[in-house]
């Protein structure tokens, strides 16, 4: 349905749930090639995470509908690979007194193959061993990926 390998460019408006309402901020993904650059600006995130690293996911649902966010459904999957590699698998944000920016390539997904799914913040580090998702605690917040003109990003 949202599926277009000709959309080029992406973004997710993430909102925090009952668990971080403060919690806010905008993911771009812009496609070059075979590559896509994820642009990433989070601000209140909860401080009370000792490690202050959060995960980071795509996930395959295309709603963030439901008690916890209960409709994003598992990590972007498509070819059942072992955490952590799914294409949906992405760097755990860092949190600096709330904030997270950063900016990573990625040739993992297409922006074309991402539209309409979801991103998640988990509330704990991805350990990027437990299966079948990194043991990286409740879904935090959360933002439906929609296209975007190239000329906003």
């Amino acid at each position: 349905m949202y599926c277009n390998k000709k959309v080029r460019c992406a973004a997710a408006s993430v909102k925090g749930g009952e668990k971080a309402p403060a919690l806010h901020g905008e993911i771009k993904f812009f496609q070059r090639n075979s590559n896509v650059l994820v642009s990433v600006r989070i601000v209140g995130l909860p401080q009370d995470n000792p490690s202050g690293f959060y995960g980071f996911h795509i996930h395959s649902g295309e709603s963030c509908e439901g008690e916890d966010f209960s409709a994003t459904g598992g990590h972007y999957n498509p070819q059942s690979q072992r955490h952590p590699s799914h294409k949906g698998d992405m760097p755990p944000l860092l949190s600096f007194s709330g904030n997270a920016c950063m900016k990573f390539v990625t040739d993992r997904f297409t922006v074309g193959e991402i539209i309409g799914k979801t991103v998640v913040i988990h509330q704990m580090p991805d350990d990027f061993t437990t299966q079948p998702s990194g043991n990286s605690g409740d879904k935090i917040a959360c933002g439906v990926i929609r296209p975007i003109s190239c000329r906003s990003f």
